[in-house]
């Protein structure tokens, strides 16, 4: 069951972030964040505008999405920031998939025309994900982040939605 997070989903959410620091695929934070830290995050989303959902497996969160201003100029504000982030237990099983096409086909009513993912170079089932959803590549930042002492490329996808 998808459905939109509230704030007592928030403890589990950012586990699940957490929980994608060690791998240094999905995340440029290097260290654990804290509930307290991501609550004006939180707050920043909306239901009518930039959601958080959560994909709900027997009670516990599997997964969550966010769509958030992708840059704060008036300019874009039809265009939004896609993340994914799923529960190390529920990989491989649709999780992500399930949440991606929810914001596809929620985008128009929220008033969006493009999503956009950045995404590392080397996190290859997160770029197959959005590829096979339709993303497109649209730009390659080189050797823009440094993990652990690697220089990591980010890649920019993005796909029309209207």
């Amino acid at each position: 069951m998808i459905r939109y997070a509230t704030v007592d989903d928030l403890k589990e959410i950012i586990a699940i972030y957490n929980s994608s620091i060690p791998e240094r695929l999905a995340t440029a934070d290097l260290t654990p964040v804290s509930v307290g830290s991501r609550l004006s995050w939180f707050w920043e989303h909306d239901a009518a505008r930039h959601p958080l959902w959560v994909y709900e497996d027997d009670g516990a969160i599997a997964g969550w999405l966010s769509l958030g201003a992708f840059y704060q100029r008036a300019a874009w504000d039809a265009t939004a920031e896609i993340g994914v982030y799923v529960s190390p237990d529920h990989h491989r099983r649709g999780v992500a998939a399930g949440l991606v096409s929810e914001a596809i086909s929620s985008s128009p009513e929220l008033g969006l025309t493009s999503l956009i993912a950045l995404i590392f170079g080397h996190n290859q089932p997160s770029l197959n994900l959005f590829h096979r959803f339709g993303f497109e590549d649209w730009g390659h930042m080189p050797n823009v982040c440094e993990l652990d002492g690697v220089k990591r490329d980010v890649m920019i996808l993005g796909r029309q939605v209207a």
